[in-house]
């Protein structure tokens, strides 16, 4: 065992706590949840995946080249946005710009100030550093967006008659909407306030468990996930009201009602 890392993993670790999930399958087999092939299936996926990150990372931390940094930077945008817009049962043509643009803002605006300000890298963008702060909002921004958008655009099929009414009466595009505007951020921003109100008390998250098991200080610890559990709060909520209100204007046509391809696809 090192210093920096009194508790070293090697793939047999790693076999046995494969043995989790196939404790998860069997249960999947047992109560007959059709699970079991999804549940291998990403199980593999993780693996690869995280593998794939690993080498990608150590390239990228090896060469310390800002074009390296910024190109990876957005192939995680353009994943985690494809996987937001995965998730949404009412389709609209553009929303993908919409996605992008909104998470893009947020991530980076986000992460270059902790990297910079906060943390005091330099540059700003030492990949060590910059790289685990992005993946971190985009996995968190990602959630919000998808929730935000699919209570909005939901909401806009489910209530069609009322927002048309809205229409008739005098009101706005923005007016007819305004309500199901503000339940959508709301519900974007949920995930990440109960993990505020929980975080220490029922749960250590990942960035602190890691700091504690690699030897850190546990103060130290804290004050890491404190800044960590701040950003995400800003760069989720941003994400998804930037995203709602830039998808606002698609579910419209240009004479200001309502599009009749917005329908639900599942």
């Amino acid at each position: 065992m090192s210093e920096t890392m009194p508790y070293r993993l090697d793939l047999v670790h790693v076999a046995l706590a494969a043995g989790f999930v196939v404790l998860a399958g069997a249960l999947s087999v047992g109560f007959r949840l059709g699970l079991a092939k999804k549940l291998a299936v990403a199980a593999v996926r993780t693996a690869a995946q995280l593998a794939l990150a690993g080498f990608a990372l150590s390239a990228v931390f090896g060469l310390k080249s800002l074009p390296l940094v910024l190109l990876l930077g957005l192939a995680m945008v353009l994943l985690a946005g494809r996987e937001a817009l995965r998730r949404q049962s009412v389709k609209v043509a553009g929303t993908s710009f919409d996605v992008f643009l909104s998470m893009t803002v947020s991530a980076f605006a986000v992460s270059l100030i902790v990297t910079g300000v906060i943390v005091g890298a330099a540059p700003v963008w030492t990949p060590p550093v910059f790289i685990p702060i992005l993946g971190m909002i985009l996995g968190n921004s990602l959630n919000g967006i998808s929730l935000a958008l699919d209570r909005f655009l939901t909401g806009c099929v489910e209530q069609r008659a009322l927002i048309e009414t809205r229409l008739c009466l005098g009101a706005t595009a923005n007016e007819a909407v305004q309500p199901l505007v503000r339940d959508a951020v709301r519900t974007g921003m949920i995930p990440i306030i109960n993990a505020m109100a929980i975080v220490g008390i029922v749960s250590l998250p990942g960035i602190m468990t890691g700091q504690l098991l690699a030897g850190a200080d546990p103060r130290d610890a804290v004050m890491y996930q404190v800044v960590v559990m701040y950003m995400l709060a800003a760069s989720t909520s941003f994400a998804a009201a930037a995203a709602v209100l830039l998808v606002r204007r698609r579910v419209f046509t240009p004479e200001m009602s309502l599009r009749d391809d917005l329908v639900r696809s599942d």
